[in-house]
């Protein structure tokens, strides 16, 4: 961290950068360049990278200064992926010349991202990949698999791929980290359709897809490594994301409760206090989360946090349906559409009621996070493995 960067500095920078571009009269995209480059997108990145390597606290100081101007933010919903998980993984494997290419259209959002990590046969026990990267003699990296439940793919410029490139070592140790082009002609995205009648997932088929060298994050073999900082990262944008008290799932059923008297029963009443508090205890720990991210990299923490998101999201929409009794039950909207982003409170109670049912596979199964939580949290046994010195070609699949 820089000594020479304190609140009273970063408060001097963002009132430069609004002098020198005003964005009244500044374009969206010209505004948001700036800021990057005046170090104003991620205070604690480095210098030259979107920060000032500055404490990440500070970033609320620059925030502030910049609602309060009306400056136009990057979306950061509609580029999550490449916020949440790509740009982390980028500045700690990445090279000087991978940050520099990708970091600043990334945080502008002139780049969406996608992640291409889960497989049909290979979602919980993501280490059983079978996408292969062979290496031809020119050495770039040829890929051939298929990638399932890909959020954005439909959207994405670039994608973070982790693929197998040597299935004679165990199936955590074989594999290897890419950035892949999404418009290559070898990339085919193929919609799946939900519960909900959209479809804002995507199934993804890479057939001999050439990916440079240049474009590998980390060491050959070593992408399970890579891939945890991604993994790491995405639970905690997932389920530790700011919002304000009464905000997320909690808030609709709240309003429908102190609007709707005729509705109100003592079972709802003490159901309705009971996930409030929870939703509550929730929001604080997530701000823990969050102070505890200026001293490192999130640790297994977040994946509590992504548990307690799903398990909340559920039982509150849950608990929203019984309220409205036959109301609950309409679905006003179930269309097929692409959407661009989720929108958990903007729609009606019986879309969050069905699309809260994903919460609990997207970014990790609350299966395998309880398992995390138990081993890499409170210190419990791990589970029996019987497969992990075993090489991958070996496995039955």
């Amino acid at each position: 961290m820089s000594p020479a960067v304190d609140a009273a500095e970063v408060r001097r920078r963002t009132r430069e950068l609004l002098a020198a571009h005003p964005p009244a009269t500044t374009g969206r995209t010209d505004f948001l360049k700036a800021r990057f480059d005046a170090g104003l997108a991620w205070v604690h990145y480095p210098v030259g990278l979107g920060g000032l390597a500055a404490p990440r606290s500070l970033q609320q100081v620059a925030d502030a200064e910049l609602a309060a101007a009306d400056a136009p933010d990057n979306d950061p919903r509609r580029i999550g992926i490449g916020l949440g998980m790509a740009a982390p993984t980028i500045l700690g494997f990445g090279t000087d010349e991978q940050k520099r290419r990708f970091l600043r259209p990334l945080w502008v959002g002139e780049e969406v991202w996608c992640q291409l990590f889960s497989e049909p046969g290979a979602g919980s026990d993501l280490a059983a990949l079978a996408t292969r990267a062979v290496r031809d003699e020119t050495g770039d990296w040829i890929v051939d698999g298929q990638k399932v439940w890909t959020s954005s793919a439909h959207l994405a410029r670039w994608a973070i791929l982790i693929a197998r490139t040597d299935p004679d070592l165990p199936k955590h140790r074989g594999i290897s980290y890419f950035i892949c082009d999404m418009t290559d002609p070898g990339v085919e995205v193929r919609p799946l359709r939900q519960i909900t009648g959209e479809a804002e997932f995507n199934e993804v088929f890479l057939t001999g897809v050439r990916i440079p060298d240049s474009h590998r994050l980390g060491p050959v073999g070593e992408g399970w490594k890579v891939a945890q900082t991604t993994l790491m990262n995405e639970r905690v944008s997932i389920g530790g994301s700011r919002i304000p008290r009464e905000g997320g799932m909690i808030g609709p059923v709240a309003k429908t409760w102190r609007e709707r008297p005729e509705l109100r029963t003592p079972d709802t009443h003490q159901r309705l206090l009971t996930l409030w508090v929870e939703a509550e205890v929730a929001r604080l720990t997530g701000e823990r989360l969050r102070q505890q991210l200026v001293a490192g990299q999130p640790g297994p923490e977040g994946s509590g946090m992504k548990l307690a998101f799903a398990r909340l999201n559920q039982e509150i929409s849950g608990l929203e349906v019984e309220l409205l009794g036959e109301e609950g039950l309409l679905y006003s909207d179930w269309t097929m559409v692409r959407p661009e982003l989720v929108d958990f409170t903007g729609r009606d109670a019986g879309y969050r009621y069905l699309r809260s049912k994903g919460n609990s596979i997207e970014g990790g199964t609350s299966e395998v996070l309880l398992n995390i939580v138990a081993e890499r949290v409170l210190g419990l046994p791990a589970e029996p493995r019987n497969d992990k010195d075993v090489a991958w070609k070996d496995l039955s699949r």
